[in-house]
């Protein structure tokens, strides 16, 4: 492996790098993310849901979707104090990128969003990097967005074209790609990963690295997911996700991709230490932390600083690239 950042990435590459022995797997993408990263720090970001629940489509593995029958209470979109309140927390706590999820299916041009723009320019005084999660949204949406001082949008592509509709039936993988595209016209970096554990194939899966790792520029923030799995969603009986399978998407993503932040994000509550610290050694440089990913667990921040200290890692300063360019 050379570490080489291509876009021109074959599904056939992308497979036999997938396949390779996992032992050997670990130290290419090891030797990968050292050639293109600091590989003692990792970004820690913190995940709050500002509108709960109540959402018109069917992704088969979220509680939010108003048709399932989950614990889930539903909760209109926050008051900007609070929010701003829960990002000071964050940030004394560690963190250093706030992403505000709501549960839409797409982004409206009404009194909310203009509610969520004020949040945005709120958390970005705060000198955090401020991300968001809101669904579909166009050109234009994402134009005031990036006025507002919004660093990055997520907007996972969950699994493979291929999969994609076993999954949800609501919208199409041509939406997410199109969300996608509006989000880097605006000048927004881009956050996109998926899940795994869904009942995809290990093909899906290379599919899924492959479409990310051959979009006209890598997203800068990949998150790795394992599913986890709530009680009355259509994905509640899958097994739990195999330590080993996160581990090799890490490190494939992390090859192919080499300069973005892997994301290890949903399922982690799940993992060890030892389980999480191979993780970061296969290119993981990304966590979530906070006691809740946006509905669902997450170790604590105080679990997280003890496992830091231990592994000898620091969290990644906001607004790094932005420094480095500047320098």
């Amino acid at each position: 492996m050379n570490g080489a950042i291509r876009n021109n990435w074959t599904i056939g590459e992308v497979e036999k790098i997938y396949h390779t022995p996992l032992l050997e797997l670990i130290y290419q993408a090891a030797t990968v993310h050292r050639e293109h990263n600091e590989t003692g720090e990792v970004q820690v970001c913190t995940l709050l849901s500002i509108k709960t629940g109540g959402c018109p489509e069917d992704c088969a593995y979220c509680p939010q979707a108003a048709r399932y029958h989950t614990d889930i209470n539903v909760q209109s979109l926050m008051q900007k104090d609070d929010v701003l309140s829960y990002a000071q927390k964050a940030k004394a706590a560690g963190s250093t990128r706030f992403c505000m999820g709501a549960a839409w299916r797409e982004v409206r041009d009404n009194r909310d969003f203009d509610r969520v723009l004020e949040m945005v320019k709120g958390v970005n005084e705060l000198g955090m990097e401020v991300c968001c999660t809101l669904g579909m949204l166009s050109e234009d949406q994402a134009r005031k967005l990036a006025d507002a001082g919004l660093y990055a949008y997520n907007h996972n592509l969950d699994t493979s074209a291929e999969y994609y509709s076993e999954i949800i039936t609501t919208r199409t993988y041509d939406d997410r790609l199109q969300t996608l595209d509006n989000v880097r016209k605006a000048g927004v970096s881009v956050c996109c990963g998926g899940i795994i554990g869904l009942g995809e194939k290990h093909e899906d899966r290379i599919g899924m690295l492959h479409t990310l790792a051959t979009l006209p520029e890598h997203p800068e923030s990949v998150p790795v997911n394992a599913l986890v799995r709530i009680k009355g969603t259509p994905l509640q009986d899958k097994a739990q996700v195999d330590v080993w399978d996160m581990i090799r998407m890490i490190a494939t993503a992390r090859i192919i991709m080499p300069k973005a932040m892997v994301r290890l994000s949903a399922g982690r509550a799940e993992m060890s230490t030892a389980e999480q610290s191979l993780c970061f050694m296969a290119g993981a440089n990304s966590i979530f932390a906070g006691e809740k990913l946006l509905t669902t667990p997450n170790p604590s921040f105080d679990e997280d600083m003890q496992m830091f200290n231990l592994l000898g890692l620091q969290p990644r300063e906001a607004f790094k690239n932005e420094m480095v360019a500047e320098a």
